[in-house]
């Protein structure tokens, strides 16, 4: 499920270009380029290496720089944002991985107890690589997260880093990642304590891209679920690619009982957009849309002809009445991406199997 040819083309073009011109100073800049040299020096360094991919795309999400080393029993595949994705396709993703003789574990780092589960698993592993190395009396392991950016790597770390807290005495020494919406904000790499006795750090390290991305349909994925700072691409652009997304899915067949006029008319609507109200009047229009559509969804004209009528049915369930056209489309645009980004508009995993895999 990608969506039509068109929309994918048309969006992964307009992100290629800018890595390819590299005009961009947040693509690929200094900072990436000189985090890329010291990961790649520490990485043989290190005890593990997480690599934390979006269970979104967990293809497209790949840390290109880990095809330099070959796949052990040192690298581990974490599946994180796995309440933002279609819970079965994670599953067979898991399995996927597991065929290629990987390690795949799926998270949600804002889940505690998920968290719980995966800092035994990963103290397990440890133990267990101490005992065929030979290493068992080493007091220190040294954990490497790498990844792509905003796939969050840092929510990741300081959820480990809380959760694995020991003593009292710990509690009151917290160093927090910094976290963000936006991708591209760490620029360091920062160490945290997850474990004692013994004692187990986590490096948090910079996202990085590749230099550039020659694939028009990654290109789409990656701007779609925020691993692309959104000044480098255009909202509505970016909406019409998820709607096509929406459109083709069944996630919109959950909405049917829901009413459009709940909602009273004098009812103020805030720039709140995650408001339970406006989420509900967004679920009900978009339902009508598709539900009274009479065209073939696999018709570029027809599908397009379907999102036009679907962005003015947002622009009333957003309570957007600007009086122009292209303004208030963007507005809507940057709405909905948001929703979407948040799993307000159900859950997806763009990324398919290989067929012989499926």
């Amino acid at each position: 499920m990608v969506g039509t040819t068109s929309f994918v083309k048309k969006l992964g073009i307009s992100v290629m270009k800018v890595s390819e011109s590299k005009s961009s100073s947040w693509w690929y800049n200094h900072h990436m380029r000189a985090a890329s040299r010291a990961i790649l020096e520490r990485i043989p360094l290190v005890d593990l290496v997480l690599e934390v991919r979006d269970a979104r795309i967990p293809m497209s999400s790949e840390y290109a720089q880990l095809r330099k080393f070959p796949s052990s029993s040192k690298n581990i595949i974490v599946l994180n944002k796995m309440d933002l994705a279609s819970h079965s396709k994670t599953k067979e993703w898991m399995e996927y991985f597991k065929e290629l003789n990987y390690i795949p574990y799926a998270i949600n780092s804002h889940n505690k107890d998920n968290i719980k589960e995966f800092l035994n698993f990963l103290q397990a592993r440890i133990r267990d690589i101490r005992r065929s190395t030979d290493s068992s009396n080493t007091q220190t392991t040294t954990i490497m997260l790498v990844g792509i950016p905003n796939v969050g790597k840092s929510a990741f770390a300081n959820s480990l880093h809380q959760i694995g807290r020991i003593s009292a005495t710990e509690k009151g020494k917290l160093k927090h990642a910094t976290v963000s919406p936006h991708p591209g904000e760490t620029k360091n790499i920062t160490s945290f304590k997850i474990a004692s006795n013994p004692n187990i750090y986590i490096l948090d390290t910079p996202g990085i891209l590749p230099p550039e991305i020659l694939d028009a349909e990654i290109s789409s994925k990656l701007a779609l679920t925020g691993a692309l700072i959104d000044s480098v691409v255009d909202q509505s652009m970016l909406a019409h690619y998820f709607l096509s997304i929406l459109n083709f899915s069944d996630e919109y067949k959950k909405w049917k009982n829901i009413s459009t006029m709940d909602k009273k008319e004098n009812q103020i609507i805030n720039d709140d957009h995650t408001q339970d109200c406006v989420v509900q009047s967004v679920r009900g229009a978009l339902f009508q849309e598709i539900a009274s559509f009479k065209g073939k969804m696999k018709d570029e004209k027809d599908m397009i002809q379907l999102i036009e009528a679907q962005f003015t049915t947002l622009r009333k369930a957003f309570n957007v009445s600007l009086d122009s056209f292209e303004d208030a489309n963007s507005i809507v645009a940057t709405k909905l991406i948001n929703l979407y980004r948040t799993g307000r508009l159900g859950h997806y995993t763009l990324d398919t199997l290989p067929r012989t895999c499926e």
